[in-house]
């Protein structure tokens, strides 16, 4: 695959991320940490191949990756993430300590950045990889980062596995950002039904504010035609009755606003790199709620500087 000129680098990994298969899961042993009674000491782990994190852009913090020569025959080696390495060896460098997985004991070789596993909201946590030529699967993912649209190799890729057996074939080419949008499209179905009810509420909000205004100008008839005879001209009738529907608007923005800020902690898990109560938000709802109120006072306030003043006198 690495011959192909489009493809930068490929590795391979018995789990891909943001995938709905779950990770390698086991009990660990830490030379020299002593867990406190009531602590499991465990953590996921992936399978993963030489280049893994050179694909996968996750940088290494200290040490190496795993290359060719980590085989069945070499000694066991492991990488953990700077959460694992925090949690297990505070204040000391992992690198040459010793893990124990399984009954078997591994050495750490290098120390990876945090990355996300399963989904953008996780916390992070400890994790490991361990070389897939010392722990072999029949069935793996290819990762492949390319200088071109992904999409563009995946004939050629086809054609390099073909060649390599002709009875395989690529069972599925995804890109990650499709797996992404796999793994979050039930997040995203939700934050799409929440804007549609949320579209429905500023229609409805304004459809009442609409009658209120209406109704409030319908009983004030004769106030306006007083205001007008005695002098008031068209523009003033028209800042009041504005005035008094954005009154409204107000109040109900004042109680909503303090609901929301109450109620945006049930929202947080829907939401990955935005504050629930994020200032940009609330000004762009603010900014909404305002122009629906402005457009449904504009009707009952023109239709107030169109009042007869001698006809709304007589009535």
């Amino acid at each position: 695959m690495r011959a192909i000129p489009s493809v930068r680098s490929a590795a391979y990994a018995r789990i891909p991320p943001f995938s709905f298969v779950t990770y390698s899961w086991a009990p660990i042993a830490v030379d020299g940490y002593v867990p406190p009674p009531d602590e499991q000491v465990a953590a996921d782990y992936d399978e993963v191949g030489p280049d893994y994190f050179e694909t996968l852009g996750i940088p290494l913090s200290s040490g190496r990756g795993f290359t060719r020569a980590d085989d069945q025959d070499a000694a066991p080696v492991a990488i953990v993430n700077e959460t694992m390495a925090a949690r297990y060896w505070p204040g000391a460098d992992p690198l040459g300590a010793r893990l124990r997985v399984k009954d078997r004991w591994m050495r750490v070789v290098g120390v990876a950045r945090v990355s996300k596993y399963r989904n953008f909201l996780e916390v992070p946590r400890p994790f490991f990889y361990v070389p897939l030529r010392q722990n072999f699967f029949r069935q793996v993912v290819l990762h492949v980062r390319t200088r071109e649209a992904p999409r563009a190799l995946a004939a050629a890729l086809g054609q390099q596995i073909h060649a390599l057996d002709p009875s395989l074939a690529p069972q599925q080419v995804i890109t990650l950002r499709e797996q992404v949008d796999r793994m979050t499209s039930a997040q995203r179905i939700a934050v799409v039904i929440l804007g549609i009810f949320g579209g429905v509420a500023v229609l409805l909000s304004a459809i009442g504010l609409y009658g209120v205004m209406s109704y409030s100008v319908s009983q004030g008839t004769r106030e306006l035609g007083l205001r007008m005879a005695l002098g008031a001209d068209a523009a003033r009738l028209l800042r009041l009755v504005m005035a008094k529907g954005l009154a409204v608007t107000a109040g109900g923005i004042v109680v909503g606003g303090v609901a929301a800020l109450v109620s945006t902690r049930l929202l947080g898990y829907l939401l990955y790199g935005v504050s629930p109560r994020d200032p940009l938000a609330f000004g762009s709802a603010l900014a909404v709620m305002m122009i629906a109120a402005l457009a449904a006072c504009l009707l009952p306030a023109w239709r107030a500087t169109r009042t007869d003043p001698i006809r709304a006198l007589r009535d």
